[in-house]
């Protein structure tokens, strides 16, 4: 095992067909992603809640998870897996989410802090009773027309030039999280925070 020990990898998003390829879901596109790069796919774990592999990236320990709890229900997941993998420092614990107060295709790193009124984020944080977790968030922008649009934004389906930029920014985040794993969290946001 690595000095900095394995990392738990979240990827929000809600389940079924009918959220695939929106906004509200690059957060599991991501965790798929790391997934199929570590030659492996999730399967279903009713024990934890989510969709689940183990994958090695470089030297490191990924368990990635997908919940399949809708998104204001993620704390249980996470919950459930944090039991199962015994973490003992926050920082080992990344969600990675979509994020409105980022430009579309940005992807920042972030450890602890507010939660941006990110309904996933909220019940993380109630289970846990801390928001000392890592973060990966992708930007996906503000809603057109305000704040009052912005579920359907997040819950409609990506197309066209939105849906390339948004494949860009997947990478990257997958990226990020490989940063993270590592060289730690502080090390992944001089990385990638300077960007964009």
């Amino acid at each position: 095992m690595s000095p900095l020990g394995d990392l738990l990898v979240v990827g929000l998003g809600n389940p079924g067909s009918r959220y695939a390829g929106t906004r509200h879901n690059v957060g599991t596109d991501t965790v798929e992603l790391l997934a199929s790069r570590g030659d492996s796919r999730l399967r279903e774990d009713s024990k934890v809640s989510a969709r689940c592999a183990d994958v090695r990236a470089g030297d490191e320990r990924l368990h990635l998870a997908v919940p399949m709890t809708y998104m204001n229900e993620s704390g249980r997941a996470v919950s459930q897996l944090l039991r199962r993998h015994e973490l003992l420092d926050w920082s080992r614990l990344v969600v990675v989410h979509d994020e409105l107060d980022l430009e579309p295709g940005v992807v920042k790193v972030k450890l602890a802090g507010g939660l941006a009124g990110h309904n996933g984020l909220r019940d993380i944080t109630k289970h846990l009773g801390t928001q000392d977790y890592a973060r990966v968030r992708i930007g996906v922008g503000k809603p057109p027309g305000g704040a009052d649009n912005g579920r359907s934004w997040v819950l409609s389906k990506l197309s066209g030039a939105a849906r390339e930029e948004m494949g860009v920014a997947i990478v990257r985040a997958a990226e990020a999280v490989e940063a993270i794993a590592a060289d730690g969290v502080d090390a992944a946001m001089q990385q990638f925070n300077a960007k964009g």
